[in-house]
């Protein structure tokens, strides 16, 4: 029963992890032609511009740290896909797909971790191994036809590094900043303020 009532959602969990999705939503939408319009500034090493990538893992790491129970991270990112993709993406229904992947990958760490550990080597890895879930999803979708060792290998190892920094720190971090402000107060990461 414990473990029941531990796994529900409330619906402040609902409200929230929608805000994040569609917030997010709108941010992959713009982030979008962001990437468009800075393919140029990589010529000179394209898989370099997967330095940038971190930003569309945000929500799956942002939300396995909010929310804390299964399926939140999953569900952020899912959503926030979805909300890119019927904004109009340039990358269409293959956007919802890619955020169902990446979204497992901050799922998986947070159920590894028994929905238990959120401190910052967990939002880490948890950036990190989406990172490698966009990566694998991307080297067969998207990359398929570059060469593995000058495009797809670099490309993959900077997507986790990114993953790792801008969606595992960035989410940790923000939510670090959120936390005094009694935002985050209904949940275990507003509880948590001087924890690290």
């Amino acid at each position: 029963m414990k473990v029941f009532e531990f796994n529900r959602w409330r619906t402040i969990d609902i409200v929230v992890a929608s805000v994040i999705a569609v917030a997010f939503g709108v941010i992959f939408w713009a982030w979008g032609t962001v990437w468009s319009i800075t393919e140029s500034a990589f010529a000179f090493f394209p898989p370099a511009q997967a330095l940038i990538y971190g930003v569309w893992l945000v929500p799956a790491v942002l939300a396995g740290l909010i929310i804390r129970k299964p399926g939140a991270a999953l569900y952020a990112e899912a959503v926030a896909a979805t909300v890119s993709a019927l904004l109009g993406s340039q990358w269409g229904v293959q956007t919802v797909v890619q955020g169902l992947v990446q979204g497992l990958g901050a799922e998986l760490v947070f159920a590894i971790l028994l929905y238990r550990n959120f401190k910052l080597p967990a939002a880490l890895l948890a950036g990190a191994v989406t990172g490698v879930s966009a990566a694998i999803y991307d080297f067969i979708v998207w990359n398929a036809g570059t060469d593995v060792w000058s495009y797809r290998i670099p490309y993959a190892a900077i997507t986790v590094v990114s993953g790792a920094v801008v969606a595992g720190v960035g989410s940790w971090a923000l939510v670090r900043a959120l936390a005094p402000t009694g935002v985050l107060d209904r949940f275990g990461a507003g509880r948590e303020r001087a924890s690290v």
